[in-house]
Formats: structure tokens, C-alpha cells, sequence
């Protein structure tokens, strides 16, 4: 099913990829590279939002929240491991609040795209990002004043990093959209 209403059968599922036996699998597959991509290029700067609302958007809140922790997991080992971090305590404390915020994140995308079920797709996406995005970072803003930090929180950081995580989820959408295409076209070709 393309980018439209919901189908009647189905509870707040918004992306339809592949097969419905194969999603969860395909979105930790997804997921999963887009943060190692995410993880090199951008760092502590790794769109957890936008994989939050993908992980909403295909598979119920229970499968989300797993995929979007093994999603962390990946993020936390190229962090540690191929990146470097310092193994301190306050780095290891922004690895656990970010994995936190990460899961709050989810939980906020999948409530909103269950509440959201008459509205068409893009624009429950939409919402569920601005939603995410925002108790993604009241998550880690809530660390500040244990884990310090608090000057990556100017209107000019958080913007940049929400814009960056609105282009992530579209592209993520795309990913969705071009795999949805190429399995109903092997569908098509099967059945004919």
C-alpha cells in the first residue's frame, strides 16, 4: 500500500515494505545500515527520531522498540569500537540516555500514529517525526544536569539535527516505497 489511508484491517501500520512476514527484518536490515552510514558521517548526531518513526510506522510498538534497540546497539559499537569514544563514565552515560531517549522516541512516533489513523500517511509521519523528535531531545535534555552539556542545546543545534532527522525519514520513506514497488512488481510477474 502506498503513502494513503490506513487499511481497514490494519491497527496503525503505515508502511507497508515488503511482505508482512518479512518487516520486522526488513526494518532492522534498514535500520540498522542507515545508522552505521548515520553513525560515520554524523556521529553523536545519529537521526534516532527518524528511525524511531520508520520503526513505528511498519511494525507494532513491541517490534519498534527492539528493532530501535538493536538499531542503538549497532550505533553504540561503531561508536565505541570503530570511532573511539573514550570509555568514561560520562561518555558511556550519554551512550545509555541516548539509548533511553531513543526508545522514548519510538513510544511517543507509535502513539501518535495510532491516534492519528484518519489522517493520510505523509502527514501522520510527519506529526509522529515532530513528536519523536521532541521527546527525543526533552529525553537528553534531561541529562544535562548529570552528564553536562547543555550548549548543544541552542535553537541553532536542535534545528539542524530535527532538519536532519526530516531528511532521514524521507529518505527512509523511499527506501520503504522503492522496496514496496519492487516486491509488488515480483508479485505481479509470479502470479502472471
Amino acid at each position: 500500500m502506498a503513502l494513503t489511508n490506513l487499511p481497514p484491517h490494519s491497527d496503525h501500520v503505515r508502511l507497508y515494505p515488503v511482505a508482512p512476514h518479512g518487516v520486522a527484518l526488513f526494518c532492522l536490515a534498514l535500520l540498522s545500515v542507515s545508522c552505521a552510514l548515520a553513525s560515520f558521517a554524523l556521529a553523536c548526531a545519529t537521526p534516532f527520531a527518524a528511525f524511531a518513526v520508520v520503526a513505528a510506522a511498519a511494525l507494532s510498538q513491541r517490534q519498534a522498540l527492539l528493532v530501535v534497540t538493536a538499531t542503538w546497539l549497532a550505533n553504540q559499537c561503531i561508536g565505541f569500537g570503530a570511532l573511539h569514544y573514550p570509555l568514561d563514565a560520562g561518555t558511556i552515560g550519554w551512550g545509555l540516555v541516548i539509548g533511553a531517549a531513543a526508545l522514548v522516541a519510538t513510544a511517543a512516533a507509535s502513539t501518535m500514529l495510532r491516534i492519528l489513523t484518519k489522517l493520510r500517511t505523509p502527514l501522520a509521519l510527519a506529526i509522529a517525526l515532530v513528536a519523536a523528535y521532541a521527546a527525543y531531545e526533552l529525553a537528553l535534555f534531561a541529562a544535562t544536569p548529570f552528564l553536562g552539556g547543555q550548549g548543544a542545546f541552542t535553537a541553532a543545534i536542535v534545528s539542524r539535527i530535527g532538519l536532519t532527522c526530516a531528511m532521514w525519514l524521507a529518505g527512509l520513506v523511499a527506501v520503504c516505497e522503492v522496496a514496496r514497488l519492487i516486491g509488488s512488481l515480483g508479485r505481479g510477474r509470479a502470479t502472471a
